[in-house]
């Protein structure tokens, strides 16, 4: 059976014109790889539109995570990193209404007037530019955390996550805040937490408040 509808040589498009509709396509193509792909997924911005739309700055927020990230993963594997300097670091819970009780980190936590396997902690760090730390709560599996931190010195950069033997890492969030307030619930049991950059160029105090089921907060970085 024939193709009636086949149509003559003179219908077909041309060799000129598939190349110039091709040349077409793959300038569309680089145009927007160069105006909104680089800048949204690397940070590159050569023609200056993505900082116009602010994708340049998204991009670079997301180079940024991700080599904290496969840095943290680094880390894990590798040694366990020296304790930090206690004076950097200090966590405050109430022992009862009226009377906070400071302890530091790796201390035994302070038994306080409230239910069986709940707790809350104020724990305050200092970055300085450019530094990181990670602060992480031992939870089970299904335990909630009501949680806010906040940065003195403007946006930082931000990775909520958890890890156990077995997994290296669980992503539950990550950014660029000032200021974030949530709930947390374990998906496994292990280690919860925050990982921070300080990208501001000036010293930053990071103020974390938890409240919920858990046993313990260390700090990892």
């Amino acid at each position: 059976m024939y193709n009636a509808n086949k149509p003559t040589a003179s219908e077909l498009p041309s060799t000129g014109k598939l190349l110039k509709s091709t040349g077409v396509a793959a300038a569309i193509a680089a145009g927007l790889l160069v105006t909104i792909v680089m800048p949204a997924e690397y940070g590159v911005d050569p023609t200056r539109v993505g900082s116009v739309f602010g994708l340049t700055e998204m991009g670079r927020i997301k180079v940024q995570l991700a080599a904290e990230a496969e840095a943290e993963k680094a880390a894990e594997a590798g040694a366990v990193a020296p304790a930090p300097a206690l004076d950097s670091t200090t966590i405050t819970r109430p022992t009862d209404a009226t009377a906070p009780a400071t302890m530091a980190l790796g201390a035994a936590p302070v038994v306080g007037a409230t239910q069986a396997g709940m707790r809350s902690d104020r724990t305050v760090l200092t970055l300085e530019p450019d530094q990181g730390a990670e602060i992480k709560l031992v939870m089970q599996e299904g335990a909630k955390v009501r949680y806010s931190w906040s940065s003195s010195g403007g946006r930082v950069n931000y990775d909520t996550h958890a890890d156990r033997p077995g997994t290296s890492y669980h992503g539950y969030d990550k950014g660029s805040e000032q200021r974030v307030e949530d709930t947390l619930t374990a998906v496994f049991t292990g280690s919860h937490g925050w990982f921070w950059r300080n990208r501001t160029g000036a010293p930053v105090t990071i103020t974390l408040i938890t409240e919920g089921a858990y046993s313990e907060v260390k700090r990892v970085v």
